[in-house]
């Protein structure tokens, strides 16, 4: 395991570190077996940023970018991997007789010793962030770093179709093929960074897709014979009865990729006509980027989530449809917030995201546990800060609100379509207009948008759009676009998809689209008056709020997502 004192004792020395902080780091590092740097970091005591770069001022060492290092010119002969692991360094070239070590703690003297021991050759360290190191011990580690395979042809279901005569296991431990085709798959999902893998039997064939960027894709289509293997190997690993075929079951699955890095995957299993459908979803914390900066916020909207977020009291609330990112934006939040200093509680179904130093609750309706069962137990518990994972009835709502005017800062979720539909929605649960305007601070509606890959996304104008007659696609997608819209686009030249080896079908990765609206004075007055939502709607743009539409279109503009999808996922 890394040896991080020196490098410890010089953050406590600068203070960057607390005493109590890093003993509990270092007891936590000894018990998962994990390097010190990547506790710290994984815990938020340090980024991977500022870690690199008080090293390099501390011991006077530039940073190298692994980033554009390829593992084939790595130096095969001395890549050790029990060094490798035992010091989490990376040797990554020789020149001039020295081999050169990529670290994150320079103070690492002993893996210099060693390899030069174990090589007799001179060694040299390099400074590398530690989030970049991982990548790479992680691509160096295991069968990851290996290119995509093709699901459909691969030999592994080759093998499968020749043994498909063979009878069933009880537990399909001894079925080789079908567990190494079923790993493949699920490296895949991660490597092209799926959100979701759906097992899917039909009555003439069967499918496996991936939901990649908010979309589903075909990835591949094993014999329909293999359906009860994979429903029986798949609820294997996620602990579930393999003879319980008539109900729908919940269960979790640990996928190692190398001795530092796991990512869990939630399993639901459910019943259909041709067989059962196994969905699991992938929850890989190490992708989750919990910055405000990266969220897809304007500088205003960003402005006025921080200032909520400050208030000693009052209710946010972040709306949007199932799949709209709105967990991200809340968890983002409350990384802001998660101090030593607060007390934070949280009730969710399920807990996504792991965050140390967050009480996080596990909702169980079964066992009467519910949120607002949640929500009075955590009053009884001195909170500074509450989040409610969702508000689903008049109970929650009410319990929210009261626990926003008694003190507290509330966090929470609706599925609403817009921010002031959210205002509509909960005085049709029966809350008093009073308590909303006087308990709501910050309301965000939000989308989330598949971003244009940087490398291949190609110019366009509005008016060569307008001149594609034969694409009835494209003519929906004019035809769509308010006069006012067309004038705004008519002078900014736009985006395409096209797609390349970097991407999928021309986009890569997604960002937020957000509404965010203050509840101020002329607008709670509104309330109390009974305006209606387009009154209110008005007032709110003409104090400065940004629809979720023009949110989109401004997006179009500036080049990071197309107008197709500023389309999908906003209306006109």
């Amino acid at each position: 395991m890394l040896n991080s004192s020196g490098l410890a004792q010089s953050l406590l020395a600068a203070a960057i570190l607390e005493p109590a902080e890093l003993e509990l780091a270092m007891t936590q590092a000894q018990q998962a077996a994990q390097p010190l740097i990547s506790v710290l970091i994984e815990h938020k005591l340090i980024t991977s940023y500022d870690l690199a770069h008080f090293c390099s001022q501390h011991y006077g060492l530039a940073l190298i970018d692994l980033t554009n290092e390829s593992y084939p010119e790595l130096p095969k002969h001395y890549l050790s991997l029990d060094l490798i692991e035992r010091h989490h360094v990376l040797p990554t070239h020789i020149k001039n007789n020295i081999l050169y070590l990529a670290t994150s703690d320079p103070s690492q003297i002993q893996a210099q010793e060693d390899f030069s021991f174990r090589f007799n050759i001179v060694t040299e360290l390099q400074l590398v962030e530690e989030e970049q190191l991982a990548l790479r011990l992680t691509q160096l580690q295991n069968p990851n770093n290996a290119p995509l395979v093709d699901l459909t042809h691969d030999t592994a279901i080759e093998q499968l179709s020749e043994d498909l005569s063979t009878p069933l296991s009880p537990h399909e431990q001894d079925d080789g093929p079908l567990v190494q085709y079923i790993h493949q798959v699920l490296l895949n999902a991660v490597r092209k960074g799926a959100s979701d893998i759906h097992f899917e039997p039909y009555e003439h064939f069967y499918r496996i897709r991936f939901r990649i960027d908010g979309l589903l894709y075909d990835i591949a289509s094993p014999p329909k014979l293999l359906a009860q293997r994979f429903a029986a190997r798949l609820k294997v690993m996620a602990k579930l009865d393999i003879a319980e075929r008539r109900l729908p079951q919940d269960g979790r699955i640990k996928l190692s990729l190398n001795r530092y890095q796991a990512i869990d995957l939630r399993v639901s299993s459910m019943p259909i006509q041709a067989g059962e459908k196994i969905v699991l979803r992938l929850l890989n914390n190490a992708l989750t980027k919990l910055d405000i900066h990266q969220l897809g916020l304007n500088e205003q909207q960003k402005e006025a989530y921080l200032t909520a977020l400050h208030l000693p009291q009052g209710l946010i609330l972040v709306t949007g449809p199932t799949g709209s990112g709105k967990t991200v934006s809340l968890y983002t939040g409350l990384n802001i917030l998660n101090t030593v200093s607060c007390n934070i509680s949280s009730a969710e179904d399920p807990i996504e995201i792991v965050m140390p130093g967050i009480n996080q609750l596990q909702i169980n309706p079964k066992a009467g546990l519910g949120f607002a069962q949640a929500l009075r137990a955590f009053l009884r518990q001195d909170p500074d800060i509450i989040m409610v994972g969702e508000i689903r009835d008049l109970d929650t709502a009410d319990m929210a609100l009261k626990a926003a005017q008694t003190g507290h800062l509330v966090l929470s979720t609706l599925h609403t379509n817009s921010a002031i539909d959210t205002l509509t929605r909960l005085t049709n649960m029966g809350l008093a207009t009073y308590n909303i305007v006087s308990a709501v601070s910050l309301i965000i509606a939000q989308r989330l948008a598949r971003q244009l890959c940087p490398h291949c996304k190609a110019p366009i104008t509005l008016e060569a759009l307008h001149n594609i007659k034969d694409c009835p696609d494209t003519q929906l997608l004019i035809s769509q676009l308010a006069a006012s819209e067309l004038v705004s686009l008519q002078q900014d030249t736009l985006y395409q998809a096209t797609g390349c080896a970097q991407c999928t079908e021309g986009y890569k990765g997604r960002i937020g689209v957000y509404e965010v609206l203050v509840m101020d004075n002329k607008l709670a007055q509104l309330m109390l008056n009974g305006a209606d939502s387009l009154a209110l709607s008005k007032a709110a743009e003409q104090a400065g709020m940004l629809s979720l539409r023009n949110a989109a279109l401004n997006k179009v503009k500036a080049g990071v997502i197309s107008l197709t999808e500023a389309n999908r996922i906003t209306q006109s």
